[in-house]
């Protein structure tokens, strides 16, 4: 993360929070983010000193005028005026880190052996709901090179419960 996509991240955010559409922002730029997911080329025409500064803030405007809030679209003609529209996708990540911080929402990544059903899911999400005192949006993979259990990486921290994980310490126990 460039400290220039967490200053213009966090920036907006306060202002955000500051018209009480923190949730309404974050529609608007994951929209945004999309489209130059869709389309790379959009970033990099928008990033190009061959076309006038004036081109690519009518090009904004044509694209986004009708879709996002009015500061949102502020916010894409300033990272264009100034250059940093190529910070654009890491700032998005920034605002939302701060979303979900001020809404006490945890994001983990659960890596398991096999598919988990929706009922071992729900219990795992109640589990870890209680563990951090808030809510936790999750996101799950299967790694058949686990042998069995999961392993829970949690904002920064790592829960590993896995079989492989625990084979490993059996090992270190047997060779000390």
């Amino acid at each position: 993360m460039t400290e220039i996509s967490k200053e213009y991240g966090a920036a907006l955010f306060m202002l955000a929070c500051e018209e009480h559409e923190q949730k309404k922002y974050a529609q608007a730029l994951d929209r945004v983010k999309n489209v130059f997911l869709e389309n790379p080329r959009y970033a990099d025409m928008l990033s190009s000193p061959s076309i006038s500064l004036e081109e690519r803030l009518n090009a904004i405007e044509a694209a986004f005028a009708d879709t996002v809030p009015e500061h949102v679209l502020s916010y894409l003609k300033l990272m264009c005026e100034k250059g940093r529209i190529s910070c654009f996708t890491e700032s998005v990540d920034v605002y939302k880190a701060l979303l979900d911080e001020s809404e006490r929402v945890a994001n983990a990544v659960i890596t398991s052996a096999v598919e988990l059903t929706s009922e071992e899911k729900r219990k795992l999400i109640e589990k870890l709901e209680l563990m951090n005192k808030g809510r936790v949006q999750a996101e799950y993979f299967v790694d058949s090179s686990l042998l069995g259990g999961l392993i829970v990486e949690i904002d920064g921290r790592i829960m590993d419960g896995s079989l492989r994980h625990r084979l490993y310490d059996v090992k270190e126990v047997m060779n000390t």
